[in-house]
């Protein structure tokens, strides 16, 4: 069985100042979601699966369901508020959506065997899904198992602002040990520095590896996951800002000893559209990539 992609495509966009997941940025007016499949479906997987909001669900069925029809198979499910197990209810003046774990348990009853989750307006290069799809399919029969592809932190940034990253902690075995997700990630002058919660900039080593939100998972994500949500929202009923991220999931597991995550390092440049200003870059970028001929000037023709 080909391994499944899914999509994280429900988030707002704040910073960007708009869906930025449906922003045209390739030569043919492609969105960076296109460039996803396109390389997926080159790297062997067989599916995709979006995780999106019910508002957005005409714009989304008319930009893919309908375009790519008989190109490759896509699939979609809804995140909402309310999507809370049985017992559970909605926190009165909560708007927060629950985290990017919360999306991913969305997706279970269209996942079937081994499976990639990703941002979906995140840029990511072939090889990165050729190394997801290796490890997918060479994986055997090892349900906790998980991977995550590991970026170098200077390739991971934006030219015009600071971002959060979730900094990979990888053992000498190439075992990931944990991620600490650090704010305000950015480059300056004397090097990559974050800022800790007293405003001091803290030097951050070039060499470092950092998580971009591509993970290999196996159903048994939703199992572990799904007990974990729970908890979360026992702990968190009263906090209305609180979110349930995938690293947090991944560093209760490898605690627990429930899990190993290899890391895979990638040759692959990643880029994106944190803020409006990124678009340009990405825009550039996508052109050259085609110039270079990585891509078709239209890639669905």
């Amino acid at each position: 069985m080909k391994p499944t992609l899914v999509l994280l495509a429900a988030g707002i966009g704040s910073r960007y100042g708009g869906i930025k997941q449906m922003d045209r940025v390739g030569p043919s007016g492609e969105t960076i979601m296109d460039y996803s499949l396109y390389d997926a479906r080159r790297a062997g997987f067989g599916r995709a699966v979006f995780v999106i909001r019910r508002s957005i669900e005409k714009d989304f069925r008319e930009a893919f369901l309908e375009r790519l029809s008989g190109r490759i198979e896509i699939d979609y499910v809804f995140q909402e508020l309310e999507d809370v197990p049985p017992g559970f209810a909605v926190p009165e003046g909560r708007v927060k959506p629950w985290g990017t774990a919360h999306a991913v348990l969305r997706a279970e009853p269209k996942v079937e065997g081994p499976f990639a989750v990703i941002n979906a307006d995140d840029f990511y290069g072939l090889e990165s899904f050729r190394i997801m799809a290796d490890f997918l399919e060479v994986r055997g029969s090892e349900d906790n198992l998980y991977a995550v592809v590991g970026y170098g932190i200077g390739t991971s940034l934006s030219e015009h602002g600071a971002v959060a990253r979730g900094i990979c902690e990888v053992g000498p075995e190439g075992w990931l040990e944990g991620v600490v997700e650090r704010t305000n990630v950015e480059r300056t002058p004397g090097g990559i520095v974050y800022k800790d919660e007293e405003g001091r900039r803290i030097p951050l080593p070039p060499e470092k590896t950092v998580s971009m939100n591509f993970w290999g998972f196996t159903p048994t994500f939703f199992r572990f996951g799904g007990v974990i949500f729970g908890d979360f929202l026992r702990r968190n009923a009263d906090n209305l800002k609180a979110e349930l991220f995938i690293p947090l999931v991944i560093n209760q597991l490898i605690r627990e000893g429930r899990v190993k995550v290899r890391t895979l390092p990638t040759p692959a440049s990643w880029f994106g559209v944190t803020y409006r200003e990124d678009k340009p870059r990405v825009m550039t970028a996508l052109r050259r990539l085609v110039d270079a001929g990585a891509y078709p000037a239209s890639l669905w023709t």
